[in-house]
């Protein structure tokens, strides 16, 4: 990738604009249409089970079992697959920190700290800086992918992909004119996504999820993950999703495993402000648990831990989730941080205009392993996306559009971007060419994967 440095002289806004319309002459628009196989492209089920080795073994049939499921699950799951097929596409030489898997799933609601619903990206596993472009790609054969699995038309899912690829460079143009502060700043409120929809039902949907993320809290959680015993909240049991620490086969050293939690506990509080500590250090350590959470993740290692404040009846549940090295370093050049985990937090402070209090993250004293912290229910939501309709994906790219712009805007230089990107069709055209050849090799690497599972040479299972 050629990367540009724009900090060799100051440039005017004009000057910064002329030079990102330049760039379309050395990498044309029209070229980010541009997919096809690389030579010797590596198996992408091979990429899949590499990442398998150092999971939780008894996990990593659920991995499978989960991406399984259809094209769109598994390209959830496929974030190094695409990394390397990104590897060699195009790109203008304008970086900014990306998400590095910014497919549609990865977007969600969530209370800002001053308790109002925000929305935002919501998965920053892979983050580093790099091509804003591939996040754009990544965004655009995920809804393809969506549209498929939700029986649209070719002509439907093109038109949302184009509509996210259009939101996103117009929020670029718009983002161009503003100041450093101001979009800095600048947020959606979950609310206002109400107005993105173009119906009555959708907008019934949409207001129907802000309502019950605002009752996911703390509170929710202790009455759906925790049992009553002796007068005293434990974690329940739901082996192999929920497996609290007392029900972890001896194999795994119990003892070991919740010296090391409370160990990175107390280093975490480290990694968040004086007054957050503050308040953290009046909760106490009540129980830890293994859980499941979402598709990609499966089989990492993901704890929660139940927290006690004032009484019983006052609970905080924290998400203690591990950190590996971005799939994008194979690739790009290697984080700033050693810890894997605060790539994760620092990248996330960066895209996100407000961030979880508790964010903080933390290396385990033993072996090593980095792991990021944050709350685990808090008024968190995210759409349903394989049961929706044409009006809902058509809102749903544009909000993604519209956030994924700002998102890049905080960190890169929205007027050179914004250059380049021009205002016409063109770069709307291209990406959505793009996303559909790209999910027909989505689908095919699916297909394949579920070929080695039906054959018996991959264990999938939800449950053993």
């Amino acid at each position: 990738m050629g990367e540009t440095s724009m900090s060799d002289k100051p440039r005017t806004p004009k000057e910064r604009y002329e030079y990102g319309r330049a760039l379309r002459e050395q990498v044309p628009l029209e070229s980010h249409a541009e997919w096809a196989p690389a030579s010797g492209r590596a198996d992408p089920v091979a990429l899949i089970e590499e990442q398998n080795k150092d999971r939780v073994s008894w996990l990593v049939p659920v991995r499978r079992v989960r991406m399984a499921i259809s094209p769109f699950t598994f390209y959830r799951g496929s974030a190094r697959i695409m990394a390397a097929d990104l590897a060699d596409t195009p790109v203008s030489g304008l970086t900014t920190q990306i998400c590095g898997d910014a497919h549609l799933a990865n977007f969600g609601a969530y209370a800002s700290p001053e308790r109002r619903l925000v929305f935002d990206l919501n998965d920053f596993d892979e983050t580093l800086p790099g091509p804003w472009e591939w996040d754009v790609k990544r965004l655009a054969a995920s809804f393809i992918l969506a549209g498929r699995h939700n029986d649209l038309s070719k002509k439907e899912s093109r038109k949302i992909t184009q509509i996210a690829a259009r939101t996103y460079r117009q929020a670029m143009t718009e983002l161009a004119t503003l100041g450093l502060t101001d979009i800095w700043y600048s947020l959606v409120e979950a609310e206002k996504l109400l107005k993105l929809a173009t119906s009555g039902k959708a907008r019934k949907a949409a207001s129907k999820g802000v309502r019950k993320a605002m009752r996911k809290d703390s509170r929710q959680a202790l009455e759906k993950l925790a049992e009553e015993v002796d007068g005293k909240y434990r974690i329940r049991s739901e082996h192999p999703l929920l497996v609290p620490l007392r029900d972890v086969p001896e194999e795994y050293d119990r003892d070991k495993m919740h010296e090391m939690l409370v160990h990175a506990f107390e280093r975490y509080d480290a990694s968040i402000p004086d007054h957050l500590g503050h308040l953290l250090r009046k909760f106490k350590l009540v129980d830890f648990a293994l859980k499941v959470v979402g598709v990609g993740s499966v089989g990492t290692r993901c704890y929660i831990v139940l927290l006690e404040g004032r009484d019983r009846n006052d609970p905080l549940f924290l998400q203690i989730k591990q950190a590996n090295k971005s799939v994008l370093e194979e690739h790009l050049s290697p984080s700033q941080y050693e810890n894997s985990a605060r790539r994760v937090v620092e990248g996330q402070r960066l895209m996100q205009t407000v961030s979880d209090i508790f964010l903080g993250y933390t290396e385990a004293r033993v072996s090593g392993n980095h792991y990021y912290w944050r709350q685990l229910k808090d008024w968190k939501a995210s759409a349903d996306v394989e049961n929706t309709s044409f009006e809902n994906l058509s809102a749903y790219a544009r909000s993604r559009g519209w956030t994924l712009a700002r998102a890049h805007a905080r960190a890169g230089d929205p007027i050179t971007i914004a250059g380049y990107l021009g205002t016409d069709k063109t770069f709307d055209r291209a990406i959505a060419e793009f996303a559909e050849q790209y999910a027909d090799q989505a689908e095919h690497d699916y297909a394949a994967f579920v070929a080695q599972i039906k054959s018996g040479q991959l264990e999938a299972a939800e449950y053993q």
